[in-house]
């Protein structure tokens, strides 16, 4: 492979491409963090900025600056954050951004891949099935190395939520949200335990009274966003923590199994359509998607999850 190791490109200096970074060389993993950004002065703004925090204490002293899309030559992850998000005012659904963010995973495409082949690609864009569907399909990149990050942070906020009501760490707390970072994401309630304890156990265990009301908890998780969105303006840290831990799996082949966003072929039924299942991860990208035992009436969520998306693939014109 033709990269430089602990290499990082970064492309998009935005609100969530700047907390990505910053996130990024918390990790003391990196050698190497590039920012790239159609507005150059932006981009050399957060890397001077990011680099001066090189200098503490405890942090490695890591080559911080602004760049080019050349960069991606050698690069070992790129992480692409670029393409306007949700605003105020907006319609609170990611897919209104579908068309202006497909035409913008184009463009960052067809300069990544003038470049390499070789790095492993983590699509943060929204609708991030739908880029990460289109990153996948319309261009001649292995696609084991394009990951979208999916369900990752919902999948974060349901654990949160669960980890608060029984007054445990969210760590603790296992079991995934699946399907389209969106709408019609759901937790599979069937895989949800605190060590090991299921779910419907765990007010006995615990001596707890939540009766918790699972289409509230999803709710409650598919408008954590929204709700951040509406209080602050945009979203930056959640995301920029599951960037994070992708980076990390990545760099230390981990072999861990998180639920991201990929193109199905046949898992659950379902073809021609990125959503998130989980997945493990190692520095090939994606090594491997489970089909984890589900209820049928799960099944039937990440079916209507996937018509859902394709519903918004066959509105756009691919190409």
């Amino acid at each position: 492979m033709n990269f430089v190791k602990n290499k990082l490109v970064v492309v998009g200096a935005g609100m969530v491409g700047s907390a990505v970074l910053n996130t990024v060389l918390s990790l003391n993993l990196l050698s190497e963090v590039v920012i790239v950004d159609i507005n150059d002065k932006k981009a050399r703004g957060e890397a001077l900025d990011a680099s001066h925090t090189t200098s503490f204490a405890y942090s490695p002293n890591v080559n911080v600056r602004a760049g080019s899309y050349e960069d991606c030559k050698d690069a070992q992850i790129i992480v692409v954050t670029a393409g306007p998000s949700l605003k105020i005012g907006d319609k609170m659904d990611r897919l209104v951004l579908a068309d202006t963010n497909v035409k913008v995973a184009k463009s960052i495409m067809e300069n990544i891949t003038k470049y390499t082949k070789d790095a492993i690609i983590i699509v943060v864009t929204n609708p991030v099935d739908i880029a990460t569907y289109y990153c996948q399909k319309y261009f001649d990149y292995p696609k084991n190395k394009i990951i979208g990050t999916g369900t990752l942070l919902d999948t974060a906020r349901m654990r949160k939520i669960i980890g608060k009501k029984f007054n445990v760490d969210s760590k603790n707390v296992h079991g995934y949200v699946l399907g389209e970072h969106g709408g019609t994401s759901f937790t599979a309630w069937s895989g949800v335990n605190i060590a090991g304890i299921p779910f419907d156990e765990l007010d006995a265990t615990f001596n707890a009274n939540n009766n918790i009301n699972k289409d509230e908890v999803d709710k409650e998780v598919r408008e954590a966003g929204i709700e951040v969105l509406q209080l602050k303006g945009y979203t930056s840290s959640g995301i920029a923590m599951s960037v994070s831990r992708l980076v990390k799996a990545i760099l230390l082949n981990e072999e861990s199994i998180l639920p991201v966003s990929s193109t199905l072929e046949g898992e659950y039924g379902i073809n021609n359509v990125a959503l998130s299942i989980p997945c493990v991860i190692t520095s090939n990208g994606i090594e491997k998607k489970l089909q984890v035992p589900l209820k049928q009436h799960e099944v039937e969520e990440l079916k209507n999850s996937a018509e859902n998306l394709k519903t918004i693939i066959n509105g756009l014109k691919l190409e």
